[in-house]
């Protein structure tokens, strides 16, 4: 028989949208970014869960007009989480990621294409998308807009038979404002549409069983096959005389299946000297449960949708986070090409007011509520030629 193994792709993305945040930079004016390479290790470790690997970026323009960018990470995967624990064994895997993009500087109007590939060995993503951006009344006012679409193939290890597909569709639109010398602000807006077998293959939800032993029995998930979603965020950032800066995240989500979510990150950049810059951040995220989730359902095919995943319940996390970057001076650079190192950390708390730890006694149902924290690390070294 084989081992039933259960995916936590949310914590892959997490470290997705951590990395592509470090190595991606976003653009105020209509220029090209320069030439970079970067070289990083990211490793996430909490619930049971630990992720970890490499990641190389480069990034080279072809003209003043033209660039390419290419990245590549690895992440190994061992999981002895809560969910595996209480349905099935711990399990190792390893996941590869690469993306290529190409740039377009065309006077005012900066155009991108993005193809990505996610490839495990139960699940294969692939997306790709075009983004637009135009300086306008001066340059002090930007606007965006993108479509992306993805394609992703399902299955379930121990099953040559069982194959599904999924896919997503992206719109974002965004405008990035100059409001005075030091004060800038950024207003985006996304919505996403996904289609297709949405859930888990190795997720199951429980229910009172009172012919069983130990009174819970378990049976898959069912979920809808249509999921469509909204966010916007706020985005300021407030630069000091003495090189210092402030910034401001404010992002609301809510979705079909009723899940409403706030995301709230304060951050302050500090500089020491010429080379040292400190970064310190504290970011809150609160989200109420889809509709067709519950802990425990009262019998087997209590409803038409059913779910059991930790994170479509009513949970919260806290995230303090430490960043240091280095600005190499030119004795420990490469020739006359300008480098950086950079270490940074984040602390994460869980907090689930729904979701109770099935491993812990109680007696079903009345087992205490899940928590958990992880760290985040993030450590790397670019180079800009």
């Amino acid at each position: 028989m084989a081992v039933t193994r259960i995916m936590n792709h949310t914590v892959c993305k997490l470290i997705t949208l951590l990395l592509v945040s470090i190595n991606v930079p976003l653009s105020w004016a209509a220029i090209l970014e320069p030439d970079r390479a970067d070289a990083l290790y990211h490793s996430y470790e909490g619930g049971g869960m630990k992720i970890d690997g490499p990641s190389v970026l480069l990034r080279k323009k072809a003209s003043e007009s033209l660039a390419f960018t290419g990245y590549y990470y690895l992440d190994s995967i061992s999981s002895a989480s809560v969910d595996v624990l209480s349905t099935a064994s711990p399990y190792t895997e390893k996941r590869h990621e690469g993306q290529i993009g190409v740039e377009y500087l065309n006077d005012k109007t900066l155009m991108t294409f993005n193809a990505r590939q996610s490839d495990e060995d139960d699940y294969l993503a692939q997306s790709f998308s075009i983004n637009v951006s135009q300086d306008t009344f001066g340059d002090l006012t930007n606007l965006s807009l993108g479509v992306s679409y993805g394609d992703n193939e399902i299955r379930r290890n121990g099953d040559d038979l069982f194959e599904e597909q999924s896919q997503q569709y992206r719109i974002r639109a965004g405008i990035s404002q100059i409001l005075t010398r030091n004060l800038t602000a950024q207003l985006n807006f996304e919505a996403i549409a996904d289609e297709g077998y949405l859930n888990n293959p190795y997720r199951t939800v429980r229910f009172i069983d009172t012919t069983s032993p130990s009174g819970v029995g378990y049976q898959s998930e069912v979920y809808p096959e249509t999921r469509n979603s909204f966010s916007s965020k706020l985005s300021a950032s407030y630069f000091l005389p003495y090189r210092a800066a402030l910034f401001f995240h404010y992002r609301y989500f809510n979705d079909s299946w009723e899940i409403n979510a706030n995301d709230v990150e304060l951050g302050y950049r500090h500089p020491i000297g010429d080379y040292l810059e400190l970064e310190f951040k504290v970011r809150y995220y609160q989200q109420t449960q889809a509709e067709f989730y519950s802990d425990l359902f009262p019998y087997q095919d209590a409803q038409n949708y059913l779910a059991r995943d930790k994170e479509l319940s009513d949970f919260n996390d806290l995230t303090l986070g430490l960043g240091v970057t280095y600005l190499m001076p030119e004795s420990l650079s490469f020739g006359d090409n300008r480098s950086e190192a950079s270490l940074q950390w984040d602390y994460i708390t869980f907090d689930y007011s729904n979701f109770r730890d099935p491993t812990a006694e109680g007696g079903v149902g009345n087992e205490p509520f899940y928590s958990f924290s992880a760290n985040v690390i993030r450590a790397f070294y670019s180079i800009y030629f």
